[in-house]
């Protein structure tokens, strides 16, 4: 054991015969998990405090201990020689499965959790495809355990993962597990409802089917999706999930691990608004404006000439950006408008209550409803109450990548006294009836790029779906406008190259690359406040 000062102690135990070093205090479940041992396990989850090892799967064999332990509570100790694979374990896993399926129907079929559900796995893995009961199972049936979350109670294995999560974690005592042994199931405390702002995490902790989000009911199987990892847009936190698509529709977000950001966890908020951004119209060609007043479709090639031409006459312009753009998108655009001469450039942002994880206080759902309010700040945009209308003569170019209507663009009113208004949007949005040129470009699922949270973090975001029409990342379209201007850097094909050309002239990003940032993300290097809120 390393008891140097400063240094934290370690044990070091034997697991299936493979020498394994943690720290002091870990739990032998967990050290299996670091030496790459698989031991089953169904109430024990990592961001949940308490370990009730009623489970009873997760059960080994220690040398010189009388019977089995339940790894999950089990201290990992110097010395200690633990085996997760004899007759005795495999035999006390394989009845407690047994027990389980004595009444677990069987919706493998049509149950949402199917592919990924934990007892399906640990049943086929201990070979329990026969029951040895003869009477019939008892039928529990379901329930509307809130307004978008079903219990089927007949699938429930009673892990109380749920039920601790609100009880630890969002610190409410909404649910309870009703009755006892074979008859227990879970319900709302009597004379409560669940109404929690990050109730959905009960479906993401369940090991089973037996929660389920009604918007995803019946949706897609396992198979059926594509999944991507990306960063919530909801606000300015950032939370890591997974979108999963199925016939390039969002289907669902799951929250992603970054102990740094958002832990296990994600607001409903967050899942709830980019599920409903499937909808609407989209932006698929260049659209130019005629000489007889009408919006034409253009190819890339006639489009980007023309309205580079168009710029190249400009004198001066304004610039109207959305904070749900990418860094790679702002900073293109702030180096286009540096070649053209044109200072600043404005933002709003769409605001909203708050709302805290209790358990995980840093997790908040934030006021500012924008993923990159600090990114918008870091390459000179202006947050503003209202935008400055575009004087007479002036040319407004305007920046929106977000995947749903953006209320925080202006009626087409706002550019009557522009000279030349160019709308780069991934939907039309109410500036395209005054544009004069419209540039397809892909919203945040569609590419991939960059944002910068409330604390100044940097995160990677894959792409989820294909591009509606023949849309590009903004980046790329302007990175193209630049180099047919006679800028510097030439046109960007990839992400990681327009990623690399912005943080190799950006002082807070120095040393940064992209591969660097892994699925983690990494903290601006900069000595003064980071823009949005700290609280």
């Amino acid at each position: 054991m390393s008891e140097q000062k400063g240094v934290a102690e370690t044990v070091t135990l034997t697991i299936d015969g493979a020498e394994v070093t943690v720290p002091k205090g870990t739990k032998v479940l967990d050290a299996a998990q670091r030496a790459g041992v698989v031991v089953p396990f169904y109430c024990y989850h990592p961001g949940i405090p308490t370990r009730p090892a009623q489970c009873r799967v997760c059960l080994v064999s220690v040398e010189g201990q009388g019977k089995l332990q339940p790894s999950c509570v089990l201290d990992a100790a110097d010395d200690m020689v633990v085996h997760t694979d004899t007759g005795e374990a495999r035999l006390a896993r394989k009845s407690v499965i047994e027990l389980l399926l004595v009444n677990h129907p069987l919706d493998c079929p049509i149950c949402d959790a199917a592919g990924q559900c934990m007892l399906q796995d640990y049943a086929f893995e201990t070979g329990q495809l026969e029951s040895r009961v003869d009477e019939p199972k008892q039928v529990m049936g379901r329930d509307r355990i809130a307004d978008d979350i079903l219990y089927f109670a007949d699938r429930c294995i009673i892990c109380t993962r749920c039920v601790r999560f609100m009880r630890e974690v969002a610190e409410d005592d909404a649910l309870v597990v009703a009755q006892r042994g074979h008859r227990a199931y879970i319900d709302t405390f009597p004379g409560r409802e669940l109404d929690h702002p990050f109730q959905g995490n009960i479906v993401d902790v369940c090991p089973v089917g037996a929660l389920v989000h009604e918007d995803f009911l019946f949706k897609a199987r396992f198979w059926d999706m594509d999944s991507a990892s990306s960063v919530c847009p909801g606000c300015s936190t950032g939370c890591n999930v997974s979108v999963a698509a199925k016939e390039n529709q969002i289907v669902r977000l799951k929250p992603r691990h970054n102990a740094d950001v958002n832990s296990y966890w994600m607001c409903d908020h967050g899942r709830k608004h980019l599920v409903m951004a499937n909808r609407g119209i989209r932006t698929e060609v260049p659209l130019l404006r005629d000489e007889d007043g009408e919006l034409r479709p253009a190819d890339w090639k006639d489009a980007l000439r023309r309205v580079a031409e168009s710029l190249a006459g400009i004198e001066a312009g304004r610039a109207l950006v959305t904070p749900h753009a990418c860094n790679e998108s702002l900073f293109g655009l702030r180096r286009l408008l540096d070649h053209l001469g044109i200072e600043g450039g404005e933002f709003r942002v769409e605001r909203g209550d708050t709302a805290r994880l209790a358990g995980f206080p840093k997790l908040e759902l934030r006021e500012d409803r924008a993923p990159n309010v600090t990114g918008a700040e870091l390459f000179g945009f202006r947050r503003v109450g209202e935008a400055t209308a575009p004087s007479t003569g002036e040319a407004l170019l305007v920046l929106s990548e977000r995947l749903e209507e953006d209320p925080t663009l202006p009626a087409p009113s706002f550019a009557d006294d522009a000279s030349y208004v160019l709308v780069l949007g991934a939907r039309p949005g109410p500036l395209a009836r005054r544009a004069d040129a419209i540039l397809p470009i892909t919203s945040f699922a569609e590419m991939q790029g960059t944002f910068t949270n409330f604390e100044g973090r940097v995160q990677r975001f894959d792409q989820a779906l294909r591009e509606a029409g023949i849309a590009r990342p903004a980046w790329m379209v302007l990175s193209r406008l630049l180099a047919l201007l006679g800028g510097e850097g030439g046109t960007l094909l990839e992400a990681s190259a327009a990623f690399e050309a912005m943080a190799s002239v950006t002082p807070e990003m120095e040393g940064m690359s992209w591969s660097g940032l892994g699925l983690k993300g990494l903290d601006l290097r900069r000595s003064v406040d980071v823009a949005g809120e700290r609280s």
